[in-house]
């Protein structure tokens, strides 16, 4: 196809991206309640070529945890031999880390001619909006990213390609795809205005990924959102493993390390046959919450197992060994320990909580904190506050949607006044960077300091840190 627009270079290819965003963040157009986002991303990718329907793909939503399964699925998929491309969001420092094939970046000249290929079919699906007068066609940055990704991994010719849900399901621009398995993570409230105020509600859009006959797998316990899955999967045909009930990890709790970090645990899974497990897995990622994804991308790669593909206990084992997850409860640095976090609901903010507990519970504990305006904001520091010593509260500057600094003040000083427990120390440091080096100055070797609350705050705060 023709390039409608030359992109010479990476700053060209961002400008055109920044574009975008700049232009969803000034507009009215509801893009992301549109019934019709679907049948406009399939004809963004209709331009490009139907790039996802040569993909096998590997199905990832849920409220948490999402992001850390995909990664220990592709790295599993990785270990067994298949080329693989992983698609996450958002990014922490380039764009280029959305979507990976074997575990890396795309190179820089590969990112500028697929900006500039995909540029050129949103062009066009902007001349074609304008000459009908409906802004609403206009794809959306996130729409713009996964066609990127898409279009990089039928490219690529990838065996696998393991793609995060950006929002919900139903209507995420990645429930385009063709699945051979499908998997939902956990369920918890976050993005409430836009997925429903219940969790049956929340899980019957993510469960909106389950396709006809697809094995789908869920990793959810509680009652009702776990109903609601159950329908979804019934309603479609669709196998589904559950976690407590067919499948799950058994933490293998007071046993030595050998490794600096991590855990190991036990997996177990029943099939027609009976009782399958996989005994001393070790995974590098903080927290029992990680172990319960560990279990749930397991129950996954054994799916695809079932349906042809070679992968054997050896690369379940090493692949988990191998897997990464930047900014997931990750220790930064040490002396004092330094860990950058992207928890920014009540669900992930507990996970923390409870590892951080269990981690490091001697040390006074400094706290370095920004959130989003569209977040359970007094939630969190519900359960953060009574936690640490030091309180620094700041915000990011990349995003308008950052709570201002006097607002998350006096939303601290209302819970430490009904918190108990200790009496914390509240500082508020509208930069994040001179944010960092008060904590920074807070802090003795035996020390910790946790940054947390956005993925905004630890993008624009992991080069400092480091």
């Amino acid at each position: 196809m023709q390039l409608a627009t030359e992109i010479c270079d990476r700053a060209s290819a961002l400008e055109f991206l920044l574009g975008r965003i700049n232009y969803e963040r000034t507009s009215t157009i509801p893009y992301c309640s549109a019934e019709f986002k679907l049948d406009r991303m399939r004809s963004l990718l209709s331009l490009l070529g139907d790039p996802h329907l040569a993909l096998r793909a590997v199905h990832i939503a849920g409220t948490k945890g999402k992001g850390s399964t995909a990664s220990m699925i592709a790295a599993v998929l990785s270990a067994a031999g298949y080329s693989t491309g992983l698609y996450t969001s958002p990014h922490l420092e380039r764009l280029e880390e959305r979507f990976l094939v074997g575990g890396r970046q795309c190179e820089e000249n590969r990112f500028v001619r697929l900006a500039a290929e995909v540029q050129a079919a949103v062009v066009e699906l902007d001349r074609i909006a304008s000459a009908a007068g409906d802004s609403t066609a206009r794809p959306t940055f996130f729409e713009i990213t996964t066609a990127m990704a898409m279009l990089h991994f039928a490219q690529c010719n990838v065996d696998a390609a393991v793609l995060e849900v950006g929002l919900g399901g139903r209507l995420d621009s990645t429930n385009v795809c063709c699945p051979e398995v499908c998997l939902i993570t956990s369920i918890s409230f976050d993005h409430t205005r836009q997925l429903g105020n219940t969790l049956r509600a929340i899980a019957g859009e993510k469960a909106g990924i389950i396709k006809p006959g697809v094995p789908a797998v869920s990793g959810v316990l509680a009652d009702e959102p776990r109903s609601a899955i159950r329908s979804a999967a019934a309603e479609q045909g669709a196998p589904l493993l559950e976690r407590g009930c067919d499948f799950d990890a058994v933490p293998r709790h007071g046993e030595p390390r050998a490794e600096s970090i991590g855990q190991l645990f036990d997996y177990w899974e029943n099939t027609a046959e009976g009782r399958w497990s996989l005994a001393d897995l070790h995974l590098p990622l903080l927290g029992q919450h990680q172990a319960a994804n560990a279990s749930a991308a397991i129950a996954a790669l054994r799916q695809l197992v079932r349906r042809g593909w070679s992968i054997s206990d050896d690369a379940i084992r090493w692949g988990l060994a191998a897997a990464r997850c930047d900014a997931r409860i990750e220790v930064i640095r040490r002396r004092p320990n330094v860990i950058l976090d992207v928890a920014h609901n009540v669900a992930s903010i507990q996970a923390i909580v409870e590892v951080l507990r269990e981690e490091f519970p001697s040390g006074r504990r400094a706290l370095l904190f920004a959130s989003s305006r569209d977040k359970d904001v007094p939630g969190m520091l519900r359960l953060l506050l009574p936690e640490y010593d030091h309180i620094v509260l700041t915000r990011f500057v990349t995003n308008p949607r950052a709570v201002a600094v006097e607002e998350l003040h006096s939303l601290a000083r209302e819970t430490l006044v009904d918190a108990r427990g200790r009496q914390s120390e509240i500082v508020i440091e509208p930069d994040p960077v001179a944010a960092w080096r008060h904590a920074r100055q807070l802090a003795r070797p035996e020390d910790l300091i946790c940054i947390t609350g956005s993925f905004f705050l630890a993008a624009e705060l992991l080069p400092h840190v480091r």
